[in-house]
């Protein structure tokens, strides 16, 4: 629940309580209580892995980002800039941050359908490190100073770090492709990421890298599978709770704060 700051002069309360058959509720409240059991920890221990595997991540990260690949990304970014992203002789763009997708109890999504309604021309890049940040950064600044607007995508998982980067006045996409949640669809152009890295630091760190990426892996799983049992407990809950809930009340009210914030837009 969002509390209001100023209720009655700005914000209300709308409580759909109400709505309730509560009398009902009472003979389904030993069921109610007893399918939450645990739904709590299921979202404990998704959090626990998640953050786990996110570590391990960034410990990879950490270690194949050194400032000779910094620069190899800088100057592939230049290059793109230099043939994509045209000055328009405008005020410098915008930017908005927009998540493209998320880890749920269906697995890692992504809507990349967003993207393909949105831009004709999509970059893929290829990239099991997290590479990407540091080329989509520029990318995202480049774009800007040339006046577009652009909307980045931040990763899920490491939500300070950009994923995926749109430019739609240029019908313009870039995209992380990753082995977990490859893009599957034919890219104007593919770009390998993991190939910048130093190859010499790839080869000494080989065995950690396989063993880190095979644990994330695991803990995502696992993650994941957390997930799904709380949603499964959450369906349960809801199937309790429908036969004693007055729908029709409830868009009734819907109905009316439509009405009431309609009203106060400007006339067109």
């Amino acid at each position: 629940m969002v509390e209001p700051k100023l209720p009655g002069a700005v914000e209300r309360y709308v409580n759909l309580g109400d709505c309730y058959d509560r009398a009902g509720l009472q003979s389904v409240r030993a069921e109610l209580t007893a399918c939450m059991k645990g739904y709590k920890g299921c979202y404990q221990r998704a959090y626990r892995c998640l953050t786990a595997a996110a570590q391990i991540g960034e410990d990879m990260r950490a270690a194949l980002i050194t400032p000779a690949v910094e620069a190899r990304l800088a100057r592939r970014t230049r290059g793109i800039l230099a043939r994509e992203v045209k000055k328009s002789g405008k005020e410098p763009g915008k930017a908005v941050q927009r998540f493209l997708g998320a880890i749920t109890w269906k697995g890692i999504v992504c809507n990349f359908d967003t993207v393909d309604a949105l831009c004709r021309r999509v970059y893929e890049l290829s990239d099991s490190y997290g590479l990407g940040h540091v080329m989509l950064t520029h990318l995202a600044t480049g774009a800007m100073a040339a006046g577009y607007d652009v909307i980045l995508c931040p990763s899920p998982m490491w939500p300070d770090r950009i994923e995926h980067l749109l430019i739609p006045a240029l019908s313009l996409a870039f995209v992380t492709s990753t082995p977990a949640l490859p893009y599957g669809k034919r890219p104007y152009r593919r770009l390998r990421l993991d190939a910048m890295a130093d190859q010499e630091v790839m080869r000494h760190l080989r065995a950690r890298l396989r063993f880190s990426k095979k644990v994330s892996a695991a803990l995502v799983e696992e993650a994941v599978e957390s997930l799904a049992q709380a949603k499964a407990m959450h369906d349960e809950l809801e199937s309790l709770y429908n036969p004693h809930v007055d729908f029709d009340r409830v868009y009734r009210i819907a109905g009316e704060i439509i009405d009431e914030l309609s009203s106060r837009l400007p006339d067109a």
